[in-house]
């Protein structure tokens, strides 16, 4: 376990999960998820050592974190933050509604695709998306991080699509996904 002096970001980018408890895993995260004297909090977190660290956590370390609504919600938001950044652009355009089910709510994003662009924001517009997609955080976050496939989320019914099927499959050849 990093010493508690150490810089939450850095201890979290240089730890492997798999040598912590489930507990101190959510320990190091959320002091990772705190804001620093400059605002950034997991944003200083560079996108490949997120999805390390999600490769190398445990289902139940990141089921742990993702229990705790707060901690949850600045994962979430920190994702769909980048979600901008990776966007490979093309001519696929539409609204990609995320409704992330955490079994007691149920989460909104939406990601406007257009002219290369991709502009996100929290909740839903009052217009019809072009496809939606429904799944645990659990997943989402393992779906982000390219820790497992759409096709295998569909195929155990962890993942539900609605709208513009063939839009939908189109997605993951549309965001640059981190390699850890």
């Amino acid at each position: 376990m990093p010493r508690p002096q150490d810089d939450p970001i850095t201890a979290l980018g240089e730890t492997d999960p798999k040598r912590l408890g489930r507990d101190e895993f959510v320990t190091l995260l959320e002091a990772a998820s705190a804001p620093d004297g400059d605002g950034t909090g997991l944003s200083a977190l560079p996108p490949e050592q997120f999805a390390r660290i999600v490769s190398r956590a445990t289902s139940e370390q990141l089921k742990a974190v993702l229990g705790r609504p707060e901690l949850r919600e600045k994962i979430l938001e920190e994702v769909f933050r980048r979600m901008r950044e990776h966007y490979t652009g093309g001519e696929a355009a539409g609204t990609v509604r995320w409704r992330v089910d955490t079994g007691d709510d149920l989460l909104r994003w939406e990601c406007e695709l257009a002219g290369g662009e991709c502009t996100v924001s929290k909740g839903s517009t009052a217009g019809e998306p072009r496809t939606t997609l429904t799944m645990p955080p659990l997943e989402f976050i393992k779906l982000a991080a390219g820790n497992t496939s759409p096709g295998k989320l569909l195929m155990t019914g962890r993942l539900k699509v609605s709208g513009d099927l063939t839009f939908a499959a189109a997605l993951p050849k549309l965001f640059r996904i981190p390699q850890p």
